[in-house]
């Protein structure tokens, strides 16, 4: 496996071995491989491929993304995967650094592969195509953990890099408000305020900090970035239904009667066709209401969204820090104002906690196959 050398990473897993049960995975043997396949695009050289690999993963008992020693990362475990699938250490790199306990929607990387024969050891055949590779490595981070898996693979060229080829990346952070305890379902999944939070006064924070400026007291001690001016293209505030969601009657008899109203006018079609709408926030039950005996009542959800090209180390947990402050009453609009203009962590509220942050997307300028 011919590596990166910019970007080598070395490999710690104690088996290294391809798998006895192949067909499982269903990808094709040595000589099963198609003219598709001998064409594949990108033009590998020497055989070796890079594939730009997302992920989605629940970071709970992840020590972080990077890889470390002794403790379980995300790197890790795809490298292990990797390495089981083609027999061979490999390098992952990724787009986007996250913390213990931080989750992922899509996270991206890349890694370089090159397909050797099994049969004819030395021989290197045609890369396999991205959706084999997306099923194989499945098949072993699913034989121990279901907290990681690959939703994505694409062929890239060569020097297409995960991080450095990223146009812009967006968080969101889960808050949910009200002092009911947090339901076993969300546990480890968004920050618990037991406070009311004013949504307005959250937004209205955001319009101080969104757009280009020196962050320096949104900047943990440690950031290795070589300037702390950043511009948020998106700082955002939104109440959603909290998740998991289940209908209650009225929602389901609102369904009904809407699915009804669709096919008794199906035969016109000059008849306006009412919208199927999602269950009314306003509708759900607080923890002031009385939902009945043997039901929870909910929480208030709020997300906030930030988006931007690159993001100052531990950035959108001390942003979300400020807003839960603003949106408990804590701080005024001039507060955040005066946190921004003293350029120093030490001014800000305490940083958000990592359970309630989710990198959403990653995007990217992808080249055409």
């Amino acid at each position: 496996m011919t590596q990166n050398l910019k970007h080598t990473v070395d490999l710690e897993c104690s088996d290294n071995s391809r798998p006895s049960k192949i067909s499982k995975i269903e990808y094709p043997s040595d000589s099963d491989i198609d003219e598709e396949e001998e064409g594949m695009s990108q033009n590998p050289r020497n055989g070796i491929q890079r594939y730009l690999v997302a992920i989605e993963y629940i970071g709970t008992r992840f020590s972080g993304s990077q890889k470390q020693l002794n403790v379980r990362t995300v790197v890790g475990a795809l490298e292990e995967a990797f390495s089981k699938f083609v027999g061979q250490p490999v390098s992952v790199s990724c787009s986007s650094r996250t913390d213990a306990g931080v989750h992922a929607l899509s996270n991206v990387c890349h890694v370089d592969i090159q397909r050797i024969s099994k049969r004819r050891p030395g021989e290197v055949l045609p890369p396999h195509e991205p959706a084999v590779v997306g099923r194989a490595v499945n098949h072993f981070l699913q034989k121990h953990d279901s907290d990681l898996m690959v939703i994505d693979v694409r062929c890239v060229p060569s020097d297409f890099h995960a991080r450095f080829k990223a146009q812009e990346r967006t968080y969101f952070y889960r808050l949910l408000s009200g002092p009911e305890p947090l339901s076993t379902f969300e546990k480890d999944r968004a920050w618990h305020v037991p406070e009311e939070l004013s949504l307005p006064a959250m937004q209205e924070a955001c319009r101080v900090l969104v757009g280009c400026h020196d962050f320096s007291s949104f900047r943990a001690a440690g950031c290795q970035a070589k300037s702390p001016i950043r511009t948020l293209d998106e700082l955002s505030v939104n109440e959603v239904i909290e998740s998991p969601y289940f209908p209650s009657l009225m929602d389901r008899e609102q369904h009904n009667k809407v699915s009804g109203d669709l096919r008794s006018c199906s035969n016109n079609t000059e008849t306006d066709i009412p919208p199927i709408s999602n269950p009314s926030i306003d509708k759900v039950i607080t923890s002031s209401q009385d939902a009945g005996f043997g039901k929870r009542r909910r929480h208030r959800c709020l997300v906030v969204t930030a988006r931007a090209r690159s993001f100052l180390y531990h950035q959108v947990r001390l942003l979300v820090g400020v807003l839960k402050a603003a949106g408990t009453g804590n701080l005024t609009i001039p507060d955040v104002e005066r946190i921004l203009n003293a350029k120093t962590v030490t001014a800000a509220s305490p940083m958000a906690p990592a359970c309630g942050l989710y990198l959403g997307e990653v995007k990217y300028d992808l080249p055409t196959t």
